[in-house]
């Protein structure tokens, strides 16, 4: 089993979360980890999961503005520079219910902080025909550009491990013919 996970990142939280994740998965399948810049959009036939991740914009997925403003407010540069997760989603081929998903985000934490990328990326996954693995997760950071939250990348693990495992086991149960 192959997994690939894709994140788009302003200040390298969410890069951060996205290779956490990743390396839970390794504990059960194969993984890859593509900056959504350089990740292709055509979700290749050996892909039996597909996980996505950005940072929450505006409520939301990032949008070219957004992603502006994070620029802006980067001291050295960001580590996702052209179109986001958003702009990604839009363009992929490939999607089916052979294939399952998982969204992610980084978000700040405050209660009551309405919201989330994770949310949306879930939505355009389903659309696209993926089926949704588990219900989207949030990881979070204390201010805009980070850090994370003490203890988020062990969380973000934990999850990862979780996808490779809920995969092996749907594997293990799905019908050879």
């Amino acid at each position: 089993m192959r997994a690939r996970v894709v994140y788009e990142s302003m200040f390298g939280n969410t890069q951060a979360i996205a290779q956490a994740v990743a390396d839970g998965l390794a504990e059960n399948i194969g993984v890859e980890v593509e900056e959504v810049g350089s990740a292709a959009t055509d979700v290749a036939s050996d892909v039996d999961l597909l996980v996505v991740g950005g940072p929450t914009h505006g409520f939301g997925l990032s949008r070219e503005r957004t992603r502006e403003s994070a620029v802006m407010q980067a001291a050295g540069g960001v580590v996702s520079a052209g179109e986001g997760l958003r702009e990604w989603l839009g363009a992929v081929t490939g999607g089916t219910r052979a294939i399952a998903a998982a969204a992610f985000d980084t978000r700040i934490d405050k209660p009551r902080m309405p919201g989330s990328a994770a949310h949306g990326a879930e939505k355009h996954l389903r659309r696209l025909g993926f089926r949704v693995l588990v219900p989207a997760a949030s990881f979070y950071v204390t201010d805009t550009s980070g850090p994370l939250v003490e203890g988020e990348l062990e969380r973000a693990r934990r999850w990862g491990e979780l996808l490779g495992s809920t995969m092996v086991t749907e594997g293990e149960h799905r019908p050879t013919h």
